[in-house]
């Protein structure tokens, strides 16, 4: 593991503030930070503290890291809502293996909740945090595409020795997932992307976290006190001709055996795995259907409450979640095996928790999905579905290639 040198003398402070505008509007384009849904999150910039890990503790790690550094603060919070007072933005890789995980502790963060907006800065001794410089947003311009390190037609064969031996009965789930390379003539602006995100999915989830930035449909965990939060989704449906509508689609998924068993195997994943923390835990019997810009997917929304007697942090409810058979598969160990496997890429961050915690150990995580990881005029973009015994390679690219089109759309800049 890593970190950056801690400054010493470290005062935050939280306070009321008017935004009358867009969270996303104050971001400056060097290393944005944020976590924002329609008008409400939070925005950061800034970095006072960093830590990274490696291996299959890394989440845990960042937790302890994390109250070790908020234990050590000087704060006043004039607010006491989760996601005032200190703040880290996180995202975790998907693999224990790869490295990447971060937590970052930005100087300054603005947040909305329910109307009540704030910020938070931090301050050391030698001054106060960092000035602010916000230049316009760059489009994009002109981008080439280009395979990534699974092309297409390699993604439609793994899918398909998948599915043999779900078959042979080897395992009954896998989510496989391939990339695709997008290549500007200037480097590209993170708030371009994070901002036609969030204008197109406003109901999802919208981040920016040291380059990961993407807008995902998925809540992993929030955590509000004692009471816990998740959304999972698998199962998904999208328009292929023009005149399929959202009651189309909704029908289409809720008939489906092949979507429902997908869903019930990433429900009972993620239940099997937060029950034991839990005082308790209400689980719908039937899913929903979320409808969004490109596709629709099965919906089911879990709600618990922690253990009073000893209630665990986000981080540590992450790592015991993680990953869900939404985006790793049933039998876990089986399945992540067969994608490291049959896929034969590191996916990064893509798939893994992304999002913020405060010191209270309250805060919200998503799954890194319809995402990119930014490097200069370089956008990987990532796409993956749930593969079982019923499905079709065939239709497993169309549903990876619909799901493509959320970030190349806000790429592009299109309509």
């Amino acid at each position: 593991m890593t970190l950056a040198p801690l400054p010493t003398g470290l005062r935050v402070r939280t306070r009321p503030v008017a935004v009358p505008g867009r969270l996303l509007d104050l971001l400056p384009d060097a290393r944005p930070l944020a976590w924002v849904r329609d008008r409400d999150g939070l925005v950061g910039w800034g970095e006072v503290a960093r830590f990274t890990a490696v291996g299959p503790r890394r989440i845990s790690e960042a937790d302890a890291w994390w109250r070790a550094f908020a234990d050590r603060l000087d704060v006043q919070d004039d607010i006491g809502m989760p996601g005032t007072g200190p703040v880290a933005f996180a995202s975790f890789t998907f693999s224990a293996g790869s490295p990447g995980s971060v937590v970052v502790v930005p100087r300054v963060v603005v947040g909305r909740r329910d109307g009540c907006a704030w910020v938070t800065e931090f301050a050391a001794d030698d001054g106060p945090s960092d000035v602010r410089s916000v230049r316009p947003v760059r489009a994009t311009g002109s981008l080439r595409y280009a395979d990534g390190l699974l092309p297409v037609a390699r993604y439609r064969s793994a899918v398909a020795e998948a599915v043999d031996r779900m078959r042979a009965g080897e395992l009954a789930k896998a989510a496989l997932a391939h990339d695709l390379l997008a290549t500007s003539d200037a480097p590209l602006d993170p708030r371009f992307l994070l901002g036609g995100l969030a204008e197109r999915y406003p109901t999802c989830w919208s981040f920016a976290v040291d380059g990961l930035v993407g807008a995902t449909p998925e809540l992993l965990l929030r955590r509000t006190g004692d009471a816990v939060q998740s959304r999972v989704l698998a199962g998904t449906a999208w328009p292929e001709q023009a005149s399929d509508a959202d009651a189309d689609l909704a029908g289409r998924l809720l008939a489906s055996e092949k979507d429902l068993n997908e869903h019930a195997l990433a429900v009972e994943s993620l239940t099997t795995a937060l029950r034991p923390r839990c005082r308790s835990l209400e689980v719908p019997t039937e899913p929903q259907v979320v409808a969004l810009h490109n596709v629709s997917h099965l919906a089911t929304d879990v709600a618990g409450r922690l253990d009073p007697a000893e209630p665990a942090s986000l981080l540590q409810l992450a790592e015991a979640v993680h990953p869900t058979a939404a985006v790793g598969g049933t039998p876990r160990d089986a399945a992540l095996a067969l994608i490291a496997e049959l896929e034969g890429m590191d996916r990064g961050r893509y798939a893994g928790p992304v999002g913020w915690v405060d010191a209270r150990g309250d805060g919200e995580l998503g799954i890194a999905l319809r995402c990119a990881q930014l490097d200069g005029p370089v956008a990987r973009l990532f796409a993956g579905c749930g593969v079982v015994a019923d499905s079709d390679p065939d239709t497993e690219v169309r549903e990876a290639a619909a799901k493509l089109v959320a970030v190349r759309d806000a790429l592009e800049g299109a309509e």
